[in-house]
């Protein structure tokens, strides 16, 4: 047995080799609990949210675009216009599983994704997504990567969808899904790719758009201006052409009004404040973007009309876009009422000072809306709403950002225009875009589909 003042300093080292144990072991162990306290979880409020911004941005297209699309043409054309945006969802929905999400979301290079989710293969339903992992400025969430992925998809489905605007009423249908198919891949993918991939160049770039105004608006704007010159005018301009039901197109502007929240909202990726205050600056950018265009028409032709009121409702929701996760209130009503005023002056003066036939003006509200709302979110960007210091415009001491803007419009005009010109080419060379003439006066619902209205 040991002396009791050796029994003592035995214990005072067994106290301080437990204190020392103890203290090793937090070292060790504590960063590791830091880590996945801080790890990001699948959070069920972030997921019912983007659930419900997914059905809300498919809304859109179907019925929302097509009702919109379907109210504005000849009552002979009505089914063959609504089959283009509900066939167009289908045949961009396979695609996308298929290649397009790979190549818009995968890492690959700052131009294009790689072929790391073809199929959708690797998808981790139970993790939640880190966009760009491996990647610098890898973006973490608290939803699944599937969830993303259809998120993204409907997205996808409505840009070509936007551009059957411009066409309409004298395009063969099998000329249109090959396009259309053609168009989702080869310029949809890489400019989604540019801007909202943490290792796209237009990203990297410091370009701005939130929600789609380059990727989406600009983009099927301009390849529509291009369809709408390549395939021709309608003969049927010849005739009067009056809309077959504008209450149609009614319900389809609101449907797409509704649906846009799902649009700008829903980017915000979270339930969270941001989302909350996209939805709150859409709302006022649309109204006031209906009133502005509704006060300059009557100014100009003396009467609003229905149709003109819709669709610069429709015009401000364009311009807002871009714009919708960094402006506050005072922005948006602004970027509105100059969204709506422009966009019904470039969609008349456009069409008649250069005889275009836009149909459904395509061009001149979702293309120059897109630019419209792009340069002004160099302008009115608040690192405030945004809470990335950097992700501020002239109003907010850094006036650069709008030159940064007006780069990122170009080089989408760029290969958008480039890129939709070689692909109508090849279908012109292949099996002929435009339906002949006799067929286009008949009407393309009897002799396309076999079908027709009969009231």
């Amino acid at each position: 047995m040991l002396p009791c003042a050796e029994l003592k300093i035995f214990k005072n080292l067994q106290k301080i080799l437990t204190l020392l144990t103890l203290t090793i072991a937090a070292f060790i162990i504590a960063p590791s609990l830091a880590f996945a306290a801080d790890a990001p979880k699948i959070d069920s409020g972030d997921t019912a949210w983007m659930l419900t911004s997914t059905a809300l941005v498919l809304l859109m297209t179907i019925p929302g675009l097509a009702v919109f699309y379907g109210g504005m043409v000849r009552k002979h054309n009505v089914l063959a216009t609504v089959m283009q945006s509900f066939t167009c969802a289908c045949l961009v929905a396979v695609l996308w599983v298929i290649a397009g999400y790979s190549l818009a979301f995968g890492n690959g290079n700052s131009y294009i994704g790689d072929l790391s989710r073809l199929l959708l293969r690797g998808m981790d339903v139970n993790a939640p997504f880190v966009l760009g992992a491996g990647t610098p400025g890898a973006t973490a969430m608290t939803i699944p990567e599937s969830l993303y992925m259809m998120f993204q998809m409907t997205f996808a489905i409505i840009t070509p969808a936007l551009i059957a605007g411009a066409f309409c009423d004298r395009i063969k249908f099998s000329a249109m899904l090959i396009f259309m198919g053609l168009w989702s891949l080869i310029v949809y993918a890489p400019i989604a790719h540019w801007v909202w991939h943490p290792s796209g160049f237009l990203g990297a770039m410091g370009v701005l758009d939130f929600a789609g105004g380059t990727v989406v608006h600009i983009n099927a704007g301009v390849a529509g201006l291009i369809a709408a010159i390549f395939i021709g005018k309608r003969v049927t301009l010849e005739e009067t052409y009056a809309p077959h039901n504008p209450a149609y197109s009614v319900v389809g502007a609101s449907l797409l009004w509704v649906g846009w929240f799902g649009f700008n909202a829903g980017s915000a990726g979270a339930a969270n404040g941001r989302a909350a205050m996209a939805m709150t600056v859409t709302m006022i950018a649309a109204a006031i973007a209906a009133l502005s265009w509704m006060a300059v028409e009557w100014k100009f032709k003396g009467k609003p009309s229905v149709l003109g009121t819709i669709t610069g409702a429709v015009a401000g929701l364009v311009v807002i876009t871009p714009a919708s996760g960094f402006v506050d209130p005072e922005g948006a009503l602004i970027i509105g009422a100059l969204g709506g005023a422009v966009c019904f002056l470039s969609a008349h003066t456009i069409k008649e000072h250069f005889a275009l036939d836009d149909s459904l003006d395509c061009f001149g509200v979702h293309g120059v809306g897109g630019m419209v709302g792009a340069v002004l979110t160099g302008v009115f960007a608040k690192a405030a709403i945004s809470g990335v210091s950097t992700q501020a415009g002239s109003i907010d001491g850094n006036p650069m950002q709008i030159w940064t803007q007006i780069e990122g419009i170009a080089f989408t005009i760029g290969w958008c225009a480039i890129a939709t010109y070689i692909i109508l080419l090849i279908v012109e060379h292949t099996i002929g875009l435009r339906v002949p003439e006799h067929i286009e006066r008949e009407g393309l619902d009897i002799n396309l589909h076999g079908e027709q209205l009969r009231h």
